[in-house]
């Protein structure tokens, strides 16, 4: 047997594994792994949320719920619903954020703001507005999808996907380089697994944890008004 040979035989024993898995057609999900478990990309936003929860307190805007800020946040005073669907019972301020002008300036202490400005038509323009309506020294907690797929159901308005570098123009540009920080979560593994439609649950704690910015699952902000 020659080496070129020898070295095909290894190569197709090492891909026969994975081979299942890499040539599907369709992901093992369509709902991003959460009937299976805690959706990735959500596994390191709330894991992001929860290590700034000193910043989740007094009047709270979020978006489409209060979910986050019922649940991790300390010393809320009072919430608000942002959404631009008038349909959502639980909005109490209906808007777009890129042209939100209708939203009280210097009204929240934090707005926590999770994988929404790929829908919206102006991301500097929501930027602008998420910095407007927050009060001196107010907090505001964003994450931004990077490696994901389109989502189907909103595909007509699934626009954007982010970097470290957009984010730091985005952000930067509005609350001030200094006044903003920036960091990044996901690695190769996590990243196949969330496009697969697995679970946070089904990676091992070392495989989901491990960052590496050439593949970042999501981007995520902490930018404080100054």
């Amino acid at each position: 047997m020659s080496a070129a040979s020898s070295v095909v035989r290894v190569a197709r024993r090492l891909v026969a594994p994975v081979r299942p898995i890499l040539y599907r057609s369709r992901p093992l999900s369509v709902s991003w792994g959460l009937e299976r478990g805690t959706p990735v990309d959500r596994a390191y936003i709330e894991a992001f949320l929860g290590a700034h929860r000193s910043d989740i307190g007094g009047h709270v805007l979020e978006v489409k719920d209060a979910g986050y800020a019922t649940r991790l946040g300390t010393g809320v005073t009072a919430t608000d619903v942002l959404d631009v669907d008038p349909a959502n019972p639980l909005a109490t301020i209906v808007a777009d954020l890129s042209s939100a002008d209708s939203v009280s300036t210097c009204a929240f202490d934090c707005f926590i703001l999770t994988q929404t400005l790929q829908y919206v038509r102006d991301p500097a323009g929501a930027v602008a507005h998420a910095h407007r309506v927050l009060r001196s020294g107010g907090v505001l907690l964003a994450s931004l999808p990077s490696i994901t797929k389109v989502e189907a159901p909103a595909r007509d308005v699934d626009r954007w996907r982010f970097t470290e570098a957009s984010c730091r123009d985005l952000f930067g540009g509005v609350f001030g380089n200094g006044s903003v920080e920036i960091s990044t979560a996901g690695n190769l593994a996590a990243a196949v697994a969330f496009l697969l439609g697995m679970a946070a649950e089904e990676l091992t704690p070392r495989k989901l944890g491990r960052v590496d910015p050439d593949y970042p699952v999501v981007v995520l902000v902490r930018a404080v008004k100054s």
